[in-house]
């Protein structure tokens, strides 16, 4: 079973990772922020300071930018290479995950916690996105990894990983690098009642040279570049202020990740389910594990779900615990009906939700979305969806209905996905390819919508057009302009 587990493993790596990573074009606004401030990267010849639409952009450190911008010098300006880090990143997490479980469970449970991470919701859609997250959370994975593994046998390799690791995660996304390793083993060591061994490891001498030799140089070189700017834009608005305060209206309540976990564990959400139903056992168990990886989870958990800023992904930095206590969980499972249940009531709301989706809402772009992915759900879209939903309810065998849940997912996911993208995604492409192609020099946007300019492979600036002037407009906002293209929800057109 366990060779079968590792070919399904292999399979959905290069499927869902990889073979898919061209499936749609970049979606906003993430994907498009960071690819334009790449492709400017590259224009520019500055690999120090990042642009968006020739405005400094200080959300995010350096690495992500530097391997997207080696990607591209290599395959091109397309998807395919502003997605491979990503997904290069979170296969590297992934084999992590099966090497380090399998040190310190067994190999089946290695195996099963990779398929179940590869496979998961939301890791499918970091995965193979154009931004910092893969990356940062595979430094993450390593770093606790090796931290764990220095504080069961001192051995200073594992020290000076982790301190490398950290290093880069900080090179990667800043101060969230340090912080989930450090208040981890912060709680751990008090609950230890070892304090003195948490200074003397996080005060190592050669571990800070270390981070500092790896960190340092670029927050030095942007600091010399654009001085305060810098620190008032990158640690004091995206850090503190992200955490203090809600940026870009991006808010939620204190319960805000209970339904994101839930939904984005899919279709392990039961597995999630009796790992924390056990939780009590778990802990009573010699493996030291299960009280380091639950504090990794719950201090990130609770952490952002105080944060003013709130995002699905944030709560992603805590996963990977849980898809090794999946792993252990997986042989307490009892019902293949419950196992399967997530994903099957999934599907049903996919099946049901066209019928409905128009009578949900009366917001204007959403009735427009709606309207434009509507004949996409087709007689092949239930076709589809009800074959998954035949095989959910088929008794397997718990290992056969793993492989089948797994692949399932990673189906629906680049199924919808692809089907979302004609909402707005497709349309902003094809818009740019009008521009381009009617050699239009300038267009403005009015709306923001970063993939325009990697597309259009020019600046636009964000700005309200002027007469005779061409924006990116929302095809719901064109009164006043002479419509030179309108697709979903976008348009161009030319202001009168």
């Amino acid at each position: 079973m366990e060779k079968r587990l590792k070919i399904a493993l292999f399979l959905a790596i290069a499927i869902n990772f990889f073979f898919t990573l061209h499936l749609t074009p970049l979606f906003n606004l993430d994907e498009g922020a960071f690819s334009e401030a790449t492709r400017e990267m590259l224009k520019n010849h500055d690999f120090i300071t990042t642009y968006l639409n020739g405005a400094l952009r200080f959300d995010k450190p350096i690495l992500i930018y530097w391997f997207q911008a080696l990607s591209v010098t290599i395959f091109g300006l397309n998807e395919f290479a502003l997605r491979l880090p990503s997904a290069l990143a979170a296969t590297f997490w992934a084999f992590g995950i099966y090497w380090f479980a399998k040190k310190i469970f067994d190999e089946k449970i290695g195996v099963l916690s990779a398929f179940f991470m590869v496979t998961a919701l939301q890791i499918g859609l970091i995965a193979k996105a154009a931004i910092a997250d893969a990356l940062l959370n595979m430094f993450i994975a390593f770093s606790m990894f090796s931290l764990y593994l220095y504080i069961q046998n001192q051995n200073k390799k594992y020290l000076y990983f982790t301190f490398a690791f950290i290093g880069f995660g900080f090179l990667t996304k800043g101060p969230v690098a340090v912080l989930i390793p450090l208040a981890t083993f912060f709680i751990y060591s008090l609950i230890k009642k070892d304090f003195k061994f948490f200074l003397k490891t996080t005060f190592d001498l050669k571990g800070i040279v270390l981070f500092l030799i790896i960190a340092l140089p670029w927050y030095i070189a942007e600091y010399t570049a654009q001085g305060d700017k810098f620190i008032k834009g990158f640690f004091l608005k995206h850090n503190i202020d992200r955490f203090e305060t809600s940026l870009e209206k991006h808010k939620g309540s204190l319960f805000y990740y209970i339904p994101v976990i839930l939904i984005g564990m899919l279709p392990w959400t039961s597995l999630l389910l009796k790992y924390l139903t056990k939780l009590k056992n778990y802990l009573k168990e010699q493996n030291d594990f299960f009280l380091f990886g639950s504090i990794w989870f719950f201090f990130v958990f609770i952490f952002f779900s105080l944060s003013g800023t709130k995002l699905p992904h944030y709560v992603i930095y805590g996963y990977t615990p849980v898809f090794i206590f999946m792993g252990v969980a997986f042989k307490e499972l009892k019902s293949e009906f419950l196992y399967s249940l997530p994903l099957i009531l999934f599907v049903l709301a996919l099946l049901i939700l066209p019928s409905f989706a128009l009578n949900l809402t009366k917001n204007k772009e959403a009735v427009i979305a709606i309207k434009t992915i509507m004949p996409l759900f087709n007689i092949w879209y239930y076709i589809s969806l009800g074959a998954v939903l035949i095989l959910s309810l088929l008794k397997l065998g718990k290992e056969n209905k793993t492989i089948i849940l797994g692949f399932s997912m990673v189906f629906i996911l680049n199924y919808v996905g692809w089907i979302y993208a004609h909402a707005r995604a497709i349309p902003v492409k094809q818009a740019a390819i009008f521009a381009k192609k009617h050699n239009i020099k300038n267009v403005y946007l009015e709306t923001n919508l970063p993939s325009f300019s990697v597309y259009f492979d020019k600046i636009t600036p964000r700005k309200k057009a002027k007469k005779g002037e061409v924006a990116l407009i929302k095809s719901k906002n064109t009164k006043g302009y002479k419509v030179l293209f309108k697709k979903g929800l976008v348009a161009l057109g030319v202001k009168e």
